[in-house]
């Protein structure tokens, strides 16, 4: 970089916003599934800016959408009517699943869980909440309080009494022996145990599948056995699908489906992809709950009439294109593709996961202990080799998260796979 962006960086940003990299890289256009770096360099993206590139890079009836919004009107806040965000609303709260959904947006994941948060507190009139272990939900002070992940919480103080239970995590912990149904059923004893020396809490919060943990899930049916639990005792379940919704894992389009059976939760929250880049959160919940609140609120940025007319266009896209579909079919060929891979690499614990929504779990040989280095280097060679990826993990940040946008085909699925076969190889 002639201008030296990264001492820039760092004379003025926060030594604790990290970089990927041990030479960070700046992107500076995309295309479809591909990105191009300051120096030219062409990657195959594998990570889509956080899972949040959902469809594609400048995806045309996206950027379309947006230029021709930003030459009417880009934002005038929520004391006006907006047609784009009750268009978006009337679409989401339809597929929700929730009855008599209302929807609220914000400019980010963080906000969404805060938000989601403070309705479950009000309404239930309870400070006290439940989390998973290994979980993420925030950088928000309110959100950081029901993050069960050592790494991004960065303080013990919060508004919230929280109490973390197990289940994220299917294979590690003291449940990780049993088959499933005897998983199920520890964790449910669990539950019920905290839930005995605690203060009726306001709800539990969970992702279906953990996103900066690593992209670690419980079996299916985890949450609809907690939700029985919780809906005897009133309490709330959100469901955190800022990494899992709108049909990243295949098999379902919110992530909460795979625990289904007790219906919807009471509140989803989601954000990332929708967007395809722009800033958008929202949370859907009951009309009870959303209007619980006795005090005047706005939004500033929330639904502005730019995110909302990209979020029109890049929802419509997915579901015209069956990006879902796309996702099981060739998240389902690339999951096995690496799998394979892995067999022949003793460092690798696991790969899982599910659609296009795959973690790679690295320890030291022989052992689970986590091995951070490991996937550092793994993730340098990648990028060497054309190729991002992203790494998280609540064991010392050993998991590789592999997430392309949804509209992958299986030609550059092989690809990618073949380039991080070869990093694995190359470092471990």
């Amino acid at each position: 970089m002639s201008d030296d962006l990264l001492g820039r960086h760092r004379s003025v940003l926060p030594d604790w916003l990290a970089l990927y990299y041990e030479e960070p890289i700046e992107i500076t256009h995309g295309e479809g599934r591909h990105v191009w770096d300051s120096d030219g360099n062409r990657y195959l993206d594998f990570f889509g800016g956080i899972l949040t590139t959902m469809t594609a890079h400048a995806l045309p009836e996206v950027t379309k959408a947006v230029s021709e919004q930003a030459g009417r009107i880009v934002h005038s806040s929520t004391l006006y009517l907006n047609r784009q965000m009750v268009e978006l609303a009337e679409r989401v709260a339809q597929l929700s699943g929730i009855p008599n959904a209302r929807v609220f947006f914000t400019t980010s994941g963080t906000e969404a869980n805060d938000t989601a948060l403070l309705l479950a507190t009000a309404h239930r009139r309870s400070n006290t909440v439940l989390a998973m272990r290994n979980s993420y939900h925030g950088r928000s002070f309110s959100s950081v309080g029901v993050t069960g992940n050592r790494g991004w919480s960065p303080t013990s103080l919060s508004p919230l009494q929280t109490h973390y239970v197990h289940g994220g995590v299917r294979t590690r912990g003291p449940f990780a022996a049993l088959d499933d149904y005897d998983f199920v059923a520890a964790c449910v004893d669990d539950l019920k145990d905290v839930l005995g020396h605690t203060r009726p809490p306001a709800a539990l919060i969970a992702e279906p599948i953990q996103g900066v943990g690593g992209f670690t899930s419980p079996p299916d049916g985890l949450y609809a056995a907690f939700r029985e639990v919780l809906h005897e005792r009133g309490v709330l379940w959100i469901s955190d699908e800022v990494q899992t919704g709108w049909g990243r894992t295949g098999e379902h389009f919110w992530g909460w489906q795979a625990h289904g059976r007790s219906g919807p939760p009471d509140m989803l929250t989601f954000a990332k992809g929708i967007g395809n880049g722009m800033s958008i959160g929202g949370v859907v919940a009951r009309a009870e709950i959303m209007n619980c609140l006795d005090a005047n609120s706005i939004s500033t940025f929330g639904g502005t009439q730019i995110t909302m007319a990209a979020g029109l266009a890049n929802l419509t896209y997915l579901l015209e294109h069956d990006l879902q579909g796309n996702a099981r079919r060739v998240g389902g060929l690339l999951i096995e593709r690496l799998r394979a891979a892995a067999a022949q690499v003793p460092a690798v614990r696991e790969v899982r996961g599910r659609g296009l929504m795959i973690g790679i779990e690295l320890t030291r040989p022989g052992t689970d202990e986590a091995d951070p280095a490991a996937a550092s280097a793994v993730l340098e060679a990648a990028r060497a080799g054309g190729l991002l990826i992203g790494k998280g993990g609540g064991h010392d940040t050993s998991a590789l998260r592999i997430a392309p946008p949804l509209s992958l085909n299986v030609a550059e699925a092989e690809e990618g796979a073949a380039i991080l076969e070869r990093a694995l190889r190359s470092t471990l």
